[in-house]
């Protein structure tokens, strides 16, 4: 199983950007995706996840201005960024509950990261 995640890049104060990550593999069943960060210095934080049910949660300090969603035909979770500021700035992550043919129980799955640098 592999989780391939896209979409970070550079954007000013006030922009917006959204990320994507697909899940790849002998996959039997997705529970819980979601999505972390980790800023220069400090640890990596739960920014939202949401379950196969459509259930969403999100950190305080994106609330209002991120919204995480998924595609359960494409084994796909997004985030949808919008207001960003400076100290959004972090590698993110996307997770996933991934349960595979050969062994149906679930498990934790990372995708490599991708970078969103807001700055001006």
């Amino acid at each position: 199983v592999q989780l391939q995640a896209s979409g970070g890049g550079l954007v000013q104060p006030g922009g917006s950007l959204r990320l994507s990550c697909a899940a790849s593999g002998s996959i039997f069943s997705i529970n819980i995706m979601g999505w972390y960060r980790q800023a220069p210095g400090k640890e990596r934080e739960l920014v939202a996840h949401i379950t196969g049910g459509g259930s969403t949660s999100y950190a305080g300090s994106v609330k209002g201005r991120f919204t995480i969603s998924r595609d359960n035909a494409k084994n796909t979770v997004y985030l949808q960024m919008n207001d960003l500021k400076p100290e959004d700035t972090a590698v993110y992550y996307c997770n996933a509950d991934i349960a595979t043919w050969d062994k149906p129980s679930y498990r934790d799955y990372w995708g490599q990261g991708t970078l969103v640098t807001v700055s001006s």
